[in-house]
């Protein structure tokens, strides 16, 4: 996906992941279907985002095999929402460590601003990105919750691979 720089030939496999995932808005796109959020008004809404720009990332999540997309009948025409692929399930611990960077090192702007990556089989908040700090099994959108102030009361199940 070309936003910026095509980095995707580079030596470095930084850069080449950062080709895809160093998007902001492709995070947060990601952020919204691993909330169980695909369809596309659900998503420019939740997000405050232009059409354009949403399509574009979309797009290019799509292209990348991050997403992939599947049909509902919302009681008028044939849709089309954003799932998961196993790819993009797999950037799972990539998200979980940009909010817990964020929630150690960057002060919130209230008491609501808050995500918490939470373990579902033992129930505790975890501070590594891929292995449960409280029982050590290894987090996988299957097992893994994440609590958001701002969204809802209780931690929300992840969504998993279509």
């Amino acid at each position: 996906m070309v936003l910026r720089s095509d980095w995707s030939q580079r030596n470095c496999s930084m850069a080449r992941g950062l080709d895809i995932l160093g998007d902001p808005w492709s995070m947060l796109v990601l952020r919204e279907v691993f909330f169980g959020n695909g369809r596309f008004d659900a998503m420019k809404s939740r997000l405050a985002v232009a059409d354009s720009v949403l399509t574009r990332r979309l797009a290019g999540l799509v292209e990348s095999g991050l997403l992939g997309k599947k049909v509902y009948d919302d009681g008028g025409r044939p849709r089309q929402e954003y799932v998961l692929t196993p790819k993009g399930e797999d950037a799972l611990p990539v998200l979980n460590a940009v909010v817990m960077w964020a929630e150690k090192h960057l002060p919130a702007p209230s008491d609501q601003a808050h995500m918490y990556v939470i373990h579902s089989g033992c129930g505790q908040r975890t501070s590594s990105a891929d292995t449960c700090t409280g029982c050590g099994e290894r987090l996988t959108a299957a097992n893994t919750s994440w609590h958001s102030l701002t969204r809802t009361d209780a931690p929300v199940q992840l969504a998993t691979a279509a």
